[in-house]
């Protein structure tokens, strides 16, 4: 089967599809689509401003129902994290196949609500219906959203020329989560039990949420953006890219997680390239690095320098084994060719 269209297009690929598809033009839009923009930002008649971002959930087979809930709000929830802006409200599309019973969708209905209440958000409004060309619960669109005063956020697209690039948690978050559940009877003879367990139990980091907003209480914080699909490297590309500055990355300067260099190894996937939603990247004013760093520290978040934001550099560049390179835009996520892989039949 082809996969060359599956997962989210390049940013090239992404431009040429969109071009200026983009309905009519409002003076309202600060924060337009494009490449590495986790959300919209609109200016509001009063001044204040709006976040609005949208994604689409669908579940790892083996992913109890209950976390699929979860992961859906926090995944939308993050997109508007990462302005700075506190998310609020949602609405969202559940769509089942009529082999779903009513208790399936109750139990991703109420770890929606559950989830959405802990964060604060009021579940506005959504469509929920059984059809038969849906043939797994599928999350067909998240909508998040939140207000804030006219000066109190940031853009993706915000770095600033000799800002540290900071990165938490690791690379490979969601992969890894993600992917353990699927081939945990496969690889654990290719991995220790606490290696694979750690693995398992990464679901629950697949959030930037609290790693956003503390950077951003603490200050000094001029973007940020979720390293989802292509991987924390492509998320670095995309964040200078929508910045207009180059960034020097030197990834021998970061330990990875053993537990993640150990199944990537098992699974033969390289983990900076893969999707890892539940890593936050920001570019940070370098007097502002220790706090935000000490801020994640209180809360238990791992956080890491990746770079330096330099305007002088005709292009981006990442050091590694050694060598240095020009930093390309993400092709196509190593995940979903082991995403679909692990979804054939054992033979």
């Amino acid at each position: 089967m082809n996969r060359v269209r599956v997962g989210k297009p390049s940013p090239s690929r992404l431009k040429s599809l969109l071009g200026t598809s983009f309905g009519a033009s409002s003076a309202q839009l600060l924060v337009p689509p494009g490449p590495g923009l986790d959300a919209a930002v609109l200016e509001l008649k009063d001044g204040s401003v709006m976040a609005i971002a949208e994604d689409p959930i669908f579940p790892a087979p083996g992913l109890p129902l209950d976390l699929m809930g979860w992961f859906a709000v926090h995944i939308g929830a993050s997109d508007i994290a990462v302005t700075g802006i506190d998310p609020q409200f949602m609405t969202y599309t559940l769509l089942l196949p009529p082999t779903c019973p009513d208790e399936d969708a109750q139990t991703i209905i109420s770890s929606i609500s559950s989830a959405a209440a802990e964060l604060g958000i009021c579940i506005a409004g959504g469509h929920t219906g059984w059809y038969d060309a849906v043939s797994i619960p599928t999350v067909g669109g998240i909508t998040v959203w939140g207000f804030a005063d006219k000066d109190s956020w940031i853009s993706p697209g915000g770095a600033r020329d000799g800002d540290v690039l900071l990165m938490t948690k690791g690379p490979a978050i969601e992969a890894t989560a993600l992917l353990s559940v699927l081939y945990k009877d496969r690889i654990s003879g290719s991995m220790t039990e606490e290696a694979l367990q750690s693995c398992l139990e990464r679901v629950t980091e697949i959030t930037v949420v609290e790693d956003a907003l503390s950077a951003f209480s603490a200050g000094g914080v001029h973007a940020m953006h979720d390293a989802t699909e292509g991987g924390v490297l492509g998320g670095v590309y995309e964040m200078a890219e929508a910045a207009g500055i180059a960034v020097n990355v030197d990834i021998d300067s970061v330990d990875v997680p053993a537990d993640i260099m150990e199944f990537a190894k098992a699974l033969n996937f390289d983990p900076w390239h893969a999707i890892s939603e539940g890593t936050l990247l920001a570019a940070v004013e370098p007097q502002s690095v220790s706090t935000i760093r000490r801020a994640w520290d209180k809360l238990g978040i791992k956080s890491f320098e990746l770079g330096v934001f330099d305007s002088k550099m005709e292009h981006s560049i990442f050091s590694r084994n050694g060598r240095t390179s020009k930093l390309t835009e993400p092709e196509t996520d190593p995940f979903w060719n082991l995403f679909f892989k692990g979804l054939e039949p054992q033979a």
